[in-house]
């Protein structure tokens, strides 16, 4: 199976705190925290992700607090996954668990440029 779509571009250690603010963890309407999400990095993300499109983050995403508001406003936004370096533990846990597909693939996280159409074959 291929998964296509427009490349979001994060760094290193991208923690659930930028993921999806503090501000926002009494919210629990996935699609209202998908307003919000990444939102103290990138302004735009929330209203210019299209459904489809695909992070690509390098080390250790997800770090910080075990929240799950974090893999959850993401999946929210209709991104198609995350292919990432690494990701942190619990981050990764959490994404398994509702659903969130991840891939870790440090080649593909050096690679890519923000904005490029990128394929991922999630079967190798």
């Amino acid at each position: 199976m291929i998964v296509k779509g427009k490349a979001w571009i994060l760094g290193n250690d991208v923690d659930t705190d930028v993921i999806i603010p503090a501000r926002y963890l009494n919210i629990s309407d996935p699609q209202h925290l998908a307003q919000h999400c990444l939102e103290d990095i990138d302004q735009t993300f929330a209203t210019n992700v299209a459904e489809g499109d695909l992070i690509i983050a390098g080390r250790n995403f997800g770090c910080g607090s075990s929240r799950e508001h974090a893999p959850l406003s993401l999946k929210a936004t209709g991104i198609s996954g995350i292919v990432a370096a690494s990701f942190a533990r619990i981050f990764f846990r959490n994404a398994l668990n509702i659903g969130l597909p991840i891939w870790e693939c440090p080649e593909m996280a050096a690679e890519v440029e923000a904005g490029e159409r990128v394929r991922v074959n999630i079967e190798k």
